[in-house]
């Protein structure tokens, strides 16, 4: 048990000092755990890295001074116990034990009587502490500063409800594959199963489950009765609504849900394109799993002279690469890892790619722009600034609050997770 707690602080590190994501440093240490432990490891890199903030604060309070460089990963793993401490049901006198011996795997024991001696210390001071840290937003919503001011002038009605669904666990929901089953005739094949479920209105073609399951549990997934997307990134097929016969492009396809829905919902044909060759795979993944077929191409969805071959597209699906901050509760590792200068690189690229991939589409054509972020400069304002420079498209309203003065249409992380679409035509010329 005490290997899982130093790999969670080696993970930790990893994506802290060395920037990198949780979804490349968590797999590869979930190989050095026994099966049973996988999930403990899980859970602690997510919890330390959601309640990063408090954490941070409480060992500066903690620790005479702070532990840098190599010796970090130690101070990580004080954030590891004091994570179990605060967070979890491990009983204390185990939580601080099984920490410590964490060393001896660290090749640290030399350090066993400075760690046992902090966690006791936090159990002493801890309601102190916690009331001390409850005065600073960045340790009461565990986000960084710069985001917090952010969303705060975004939403300032809202700001705090967003900032505490990202420190939720993130439902599991299920996209039904219309070209097999319908959503009702699916939801029976799950109550056959005992799994707890829950239809949704609005949502055609989506199941979400009372708790997430392992999906090799769930009716025919391996043959592509149904898939795990999030509901808000299932209305994206549904706003683009392919028609028979549609030659339709998903530029920066990967993971590929949103291909793989497209097809399911029509007999189109997909150009599915990503200039990441690793994540493309994952597009050819699901589609062989649900048996679809679709074009790949690797390439850079900025630059389509060196890819597009003089066909217009009937449907574009534009969803861009952004800052993700509307998925934050899925990724917490997004919150250390993104920069407040990052956004404005993002915007710029986003504004690049919508303006290179508009001619792609057919005169009477639908492009629908879509991202993962609750930030207006990668939504709303992108769209604003392209209709005004754009004189032949046209915003179409996705629903009553779809404006053009305020276009598109904003979700917010709660029962689905943050997304912004925005859907244009192309008119006759």
């Amino acid at each position: 048990m005490s290997d899982v707690r130093a790999l969670a602080a080696e993970v930790i590190y990893q994506v802290i000092i060395e920037k990198q994501s949780l979804n490349q440093a968590l797999p590869a240490a979930s190989t050095k755990v026994a099966v049973k432990d996988k999930a403990l490891l899980q859970q602690l890199c997510y919890g330390v890295l959601r309640h990063y903030s408090s954490l941070e604060f409480y060992c500066s309070k903690l620790l005479s001074k702070p532990l840098k460089g190599k010796q970090k990963v130690f101070e990580f793993l004080l954030y590891v116990g004091i994570y179990q401490l605060q967070h979890m049901r491990t009983p204390p006198h185990a939580a601080v034990a099984e920490t410590v011996n964490a060393l001896t795997t660290l090749n640290a024991t030399g350090l066993k009587g400075l760690i046992n001696a902090v966690l006791r210390n936090f159990q002493r001071k801890q309601s102190e502490l916690e009331a001390q840290a409850d005065e600073i937003n960045a340790c009461r919503y565990n986000h960084p500063g710069w985001f917090i001011n952010q969303v705060k002038a975004a939403y300032p009605e809202k700001w705090q409800q967003i900032l505490e669904a990202n420190q939720l666990q993130a439902p599991m929901w299920l996209r039904v594959n219309q070209a097999q089953h319908g959503t009702a005739q699916y939801s029976e094949k799950l109550n056959q199963e005992n799994i707890a479920h829950k239809l949704q209105d609005g949502f055609d073609d989506a199941i979400l489950l009372d708790k997430p399951c392992d999906v090799f549990s769930l009716p025919e997934f391996e043959t592509g009765g149904s898939s795990v997307q999030d509901g808000a990134a299932q209305i994206a097929a549904r706003l683009l609504d392919p028609q028979d016969g549609d030659y339709i492009l998903d530029a920066c396809a990967a993971p590929g849900g949103k291909t793989c829905h497209l097809l399911e919902l029509a007999k189109v044909e997909v150009l599915a394109l990503d200039a990441d060759a690793k994540r493309l795979e994952r597009v050819q993944e699901n589609l062989t799993r649900i048996g679809l077929e679709a074009k790949l191409t690797c390439a850079d969805a900025s630059k389509p002279d060196d890819w597009f071959d003089g066909k217009q597209f009937d449907r574009i699906l534009l969803d861009v690469p952004c800052s993700a901050t509307g998925v934050i509760r899925r990724h917490p590792d997004i919150k250390w890892l993104r920069r407040s200068d990052d956004i404005e690189k993002l915007a710029k690229l986003q504004g690049q790619i919508l303006q290179e991939i508009w001619p792609l589409l057919k005169p009477g054509g639908t492009l629908l722009y879509a991202t993962c972020s609750v930030l207006p400069q990668e939504n709303k304002n992108q769209i604003l600034n392209f209709l005004e420079q754009q004189t032949d498209a046209e915003h179409i309203a996705i629903n009553s609050d779809d404006t053009l003065t305020t276009p598109g249409w904003q979700l917010l992380p709660d029962l689905t997770d943050g997304f912004y679409y925005a859907k244009l035509t192309k008119k006759h010329s």
